[in-house]
């Protein structure tokens, strides 16, 4: 590694080639209730998308739940299927966060609670030690992390730079009441990131995260950095996101330069049955070796979602994904997913 980055560890950005991507599959033991056919659905979907660039680890909740994934899934090669049990699906939180250190992979694996005890989570913490027991990650050093944090929370440009927001790293459910100085302290020893952005703006309703950074804004080759905007000064959302686009203007990475914001599209309000307002986000999106899978909603927002999302990465195909089903449970296809890079850069 070069002098840019830590000596011992580095935090690659998404777009670096990647060996597999973790699936934590859904199941009856959980909240989806009459949704999981739909749920099922969507993840077959993206197992099929990902297993035509790379590999599949897939945590099944027992031998009875491994043996219907792979019926749904059909004659996948690509796919290793593993017993993991879980109270949910959402592995970008509970998964491991994957840096390289002195050239080996090492799998930090934080404290999952629940994003601050709102949800059991008892399982989904041990969802990484499971699966390194079980063999999925040969060779990787495997470094539990006695504090919270939760990969959707995380975002970084690979060179240095990681994008965060105080509403969830400063909220004292997570690890009590720690400031700035402590959470930029521990982005250098986690991630060999010494230059932090905060954002101070920018929600979501029914986001139940705290604010996620990987449903506001995500980086992008070339210095971009795409973002949920909202154009509707009647919404409600207008005001803050309003707020974030004029902080990410203002942004510089390590070196001094500026970032090229992007704006992606507003979609219409979608509600739950109870009337409650979902969190729709084309920021959610993943990238993989060749190809984007970014969510759609089945609105006309969607088309110019795709196309903002390929031009910002080109060469690679986008795919879209019915994230509706993951919505209702107010996730998205980036939380419901883990990449997992190579060890060389």
């Amino acid at each position: 590694m070069n002098d840019r980055h830590s000596p011992h560890r580095w935090l690659p950005p998404e777009w670096a080639a990647q060996q597999f991507v973790v699936l934590t599959w859904p199941h009856d033991r959980s909240d989806w209730g009459d949704d999981l056919e739909a749920a099922d659905s969507t993840f077959r979907s993206m197992a099929h998308a990902i297993a035509s660039e790379e590999r599949l680890v897939i945590a099944c909740r027992d031998q009875a739940h491994r043996e219907h994934v792979a019926a749904l899934l059909g004659q996948l090669s690509a796919a290793t299927f593993c017993i993991a049990p879980s109270n949910d699906i959402w592995v970008r939180d509970h998964g491991p966060i994957t840096v390289i250190r002195d050239g080996r992979l090492e799998l930090l694996d934080f404290r999952f609670n629940g994003w601050g005890n709102r949800y059991p989570a008892d399982l989904d913490n041990r969802v990484t030690a499971t699966l390194v027991e079980a063999g999925a990650f040969a060779d990787f050093i495997h470094t539990p992390v006695d504090a919270v944090l939760e990969g959707g929370s995380v975002e970084t440009d690979g060179e240095g730079t990681v994008l965060l927001t105080s509403r969830c790293l400063l909220h004292p459910s997570r690890n009590g009441a720690v400031d700035r100085d402590w959470v930029e302290a521990r982005m250098q020893e986690w991630f060999g990131c010494a230059h932090v952005l905060w954002l101070d703006h920018g929600r979501l309703e029914g986001d139940d995260t705290d604010g996620h950074v990987d449903m506001l804004a995500r980086f992008a080759p070339g210095r971009r950095i795409l973002y949920t905007a909202c154009d509707d000064p009647a919404d409600s959302h207008h005001e803050e996101l309003a707020a974030m686009a004029a902080q990410l203007r203002e942004f510089r990475n390590r070196d001094g330069d500026p970032y090229t914001p992007v704006a992606l599209p507003w979609p219409p309000a979608l509600h739950d049955s109870d009337g409650k307002r979902l969190p729709l986000s084309y920021a959610n999106f993943l990238v993989i070796n060749g190809a984007v899978l970014v969510p759609v909603y089945g609105v006309d927002t969607d088309r110019d979602a795709l196309t903002r999302i390929a031009e910002a990465f080109p060469g690679r195909q986008t795919i879209p994904i019915n994230a509706l089903p993951l919505v209702r449970q107010h996730g998205g296809v980036h939380c419901a997913t883990m990449q997992v890079p190579f060890a060389a850069r």
